[in-house]
């Protein structure tokens, strides 16, 4: 796989014209085992992330094209969210296409209709971000693939990543699956901060078809956006500490991974999570993301463990829910236990089982 700078993903102009037409991609969330927190310029990570791709709560975008009689320096779209038109999306698109513009030129060229929808309730808490501006990028690079068809695989989807990155960070590793790095690590060939890569090397068939049940805490939204919190990263007490750790972290994860150590995945995913709000809680201003409830279930989590030795833990996202993962062979027993213990810490006893999946997937449109 071949390491790729910003100028590789500039195209030259090209004679090829499309009048209209419309491309369907269906991406999926994603959910960090080690965390990046902390960011530069544009949308680059302060330490590398790994991440399992989820497979249930997805995206499907269908972009709708067509050719603009008069080219304007203004971006022509609307955003049709699960069948409204939604005004509220557009100020992020257009960020997004600013961005993006000097990468995907022809994107000046066309009006788009972006018809996108959830495979999870927008006031669910869950962060569609990643799922979404995966899904749009997707959309775009099939257009691309249409306008430059020699574009090999390979660059296809690196590029994906790249575009998604400029949308949202955690976006990048949405592309692939089932483990996805993010990040420039000296370990990890063909990592990079541009662009998301699966982690490659041998992975324990435990680990391959994990289970991720997401419990909503809280559907609200936070009282910190991530991106505020990447920012104080910046001044923070403890932020070459934190990266320096991530750093060695992602290394651990890769031997972890390789030799089904279940025991001390437990130990690093935990710890990242809890990292992860201590650097909220020791910032400049500080916050605290996660609710009482939160820590109920860690609670409950760590007394089920012990008593059933299990191999369940938790892991945390920018906010109050609570990701749980464990063994697919255990998923019987971890699902009576959400039902019987847990739930009642959720909102309106809300959560989803998902597990890890294999990243975008096109689907063909009429």
């Amino acid at each position: 796989m071949m390491d790729l700078t910003t100028k590789d993903f500039i195209v030259k102009p090209t004679n090829v014209q499309l009048k209209s037409g419309q491309v369907v991609w269906k991406t999926p969330s994603n959910i960090a085992l080690v965390k990046y927190w902390g960011k530069d310029e544009p949308q680059l990570p302060k330490n590398p992330s790994i991440s399992f791709t989820l497979k249930n709560c997805h995206t499907i975008t269908r972009l709708v094209y067509r050719q603009r009689v008069d080219r304007s320096d203004k971006f022509s779209f609307e955003v049709i969210f699960e069948g409204v038109d939604n005004k509220t999306f557009k100020p992020k698109i257009q960020k997004f296409f600013e961005r993006i513009v000097d990468h995907v030129p022809f994107i000046k060229d066309y009006h788009f209709t972006i018809y996108t929808e959830n495979s999870f309730p927008h006031s669910s808490g869950i962060a569609s971000s990643a799922s979404g501006m995966s899904a749009l990028s997707m959309c775009l690079m099939s257009i691309e693939k249409q306008l430059y068809p020699k574009i090999n695989e390979a660059y296809f989807y690196q590029k994906a990543s790249f575009l998604a990155r400029l949308g949202s960070g955690s976006a990048s590793r949405s592309i692939k699956g089932e483990l996805v790095v993010w990040g420039k690590h000296k370990e990890i060939k063909g990592s990079s901060n541009l662009y998301a890569v699966p982690l490659l090397g041998e992975i324990a068939p435990i680990f391959k078809d994990y289970q991720d049940t997401i419990l909503l805490v809280d559907k609200g939204e936070k009282q910190v956006s991530s991106s505020v919190g990447h920012d104080l990263m910046h001044h923070h007490d403890f932020a070459t500490s934190r990266f320096q750790q991530a750093h060695k972290n992602c290394s651990k994860l890769q031997t972890i991974l390789k030799t089904g150590a279940i025991h001390e995945f437990i130990e690093l995913v935990e710890s990242e999570a809890l990292t992860l709000h201590a650097m909220m809680m020791t910032s400049k201003p500080y916050f605290i993301l996660m609710k009482p409830n939160t820590l109920q279930i860690i609670n409950k989590v760590w007394s089920y463990r012990k008593s059933e030795n299990s191999n369940l833990c938790f892991t945390l996202d920018a906010g109050a829910n609570v990701h749980l993962l464990y063994p697919k062979n255990e998923k019987a027993s971890v699902h009576k236990f959400i039902d019987q213990e847990l739930a009642i810490f959720c909102q309106n006893t809300h959560f989803i089982h998902d597990e890890v999946g294999n990243g975008a997937e096109k689907i063909e449109s009429d």
